[in-house]
C-alpha cells in the first residue's frame, strides 16, 4: 500500500472543498431562481391590478371632463341670452307692440259708441302703454332670472376641477343690470311714473 503524497493529500482536499462550494452555490442560486419566481409571480397579480385601475381612472376622467365641458358650455349660453333678454326688455320686442296694438283695438272698440275724452284715451293709448310696459318687465325679469342663474349654479352640485370662465361671470352680470334696469323703466312705465298720460282740459 502506497502512502500518499503531500502533494496528493492537497489535492484531494482541494477537490472535496471545490465540489462542496460548487454545490453551495448551485443551491444558491437555485434560491434565488425560486424566489425570482416567486416574486414575479407575485407582481403580475398586482401590476395587472394598477393596469385596471389606471384605466378605469381615464375612463372616469374622461366623462368628468365631458360633464363639466357640457356644463361649461350651457352656463356660457345662458349667459349670453341673459344679456339678450336684457337688451330686449330695454329696447322692446314685437311681441310688446302685438300687445299694444291688441289693446288699441279693444279700445277703440269699446270707445266706438260714445265716450267721454278721458275714456278714450285711457281705453285706446293707456291700456296699450301698460301692455308695452308688461311685456318688457316680463323680458327684464327673465333676465334676472337667467343671469342669476348662472352666476349661483357652480354653488351647487359637485364641484368643478376648474372655475367658471371670467367673461361667462361678467356677461351675466351684465345681463342682470340690463334685466334690472328694465324691470324698473317697465315699472315706472306701468304705473306713469316717467311720463304720465294726457288729460282733457277742465
Amino acid at each position: 500500500m502506497n502512502p500518499k503524497t503531500p502533494e496528493a493529500v492537497a489535492d484531494g482536499e482541494k477537490t472535496t472543498d471545490e465540489t462542496e462550494t460548487t454545490s453551495v452555490e448551485k443551491a444558491e442560486q437555485q434560491d434565488r431562481d425560486e424566489t425570482g419566481r416567486g416574486a414575479v409571480t407575485d407582481a403580475d397579480p398586482a401590476d395587472e391590478g394598477a393596469v385596471d385601475t389606471d384605466d378605469t381612472d381615464d375612463v372616469n376622467g374622461s366623462d368628468d371632463t365631458d360633464e363639466e365641458t357640457s356644463g361649461r358650455l350651457a352656463a356660457a349660453s345662458a349667459a349670453v341670452v341673459s344679456a339678450g333678454l336684457g337688451v330686449v326688455a330695454l329696447t322692446g320686442a314685437w311681441s310688446g307692440r302685438v300687445a299694444a296694438e291688441r289693446e288699441t283695438l279693444i279700445g277703440q272698440i269699446k270707445t266706438s259708441s260714445g265716450s267721454s275724452a278721458a275714456q278714450q284715451i285711457n281705453e285706446i293709448y293707456g291700456d296699450a302703454w301698460h301692455a308695452t310696459a308688461l311685456v318688457n318687465g316680463l323680458f327684464g325679469l327673465l333676465a334676472l332670472l337667467v343671469g342669476t342663474y348662472v352666476l349661483v349654479r357652480p354653488a351647487f352640485g359637485a364641484p368643478a376641477r376648474q372655475p367658471q370662465a371670467g367673461w361667462v361671470r361678467a356677461v351675466a352680470r351684465g345681463g342682470i343690470a340690463l334685466g334690472a334696469l328694465g324691470v324698473l323703466i317697465a315699472v315706472a312705465m306701468y304705473f306713469d311714473l316717467i311720463v304720465a298720460l294726457p288729460t282733457t282740459a277742465g
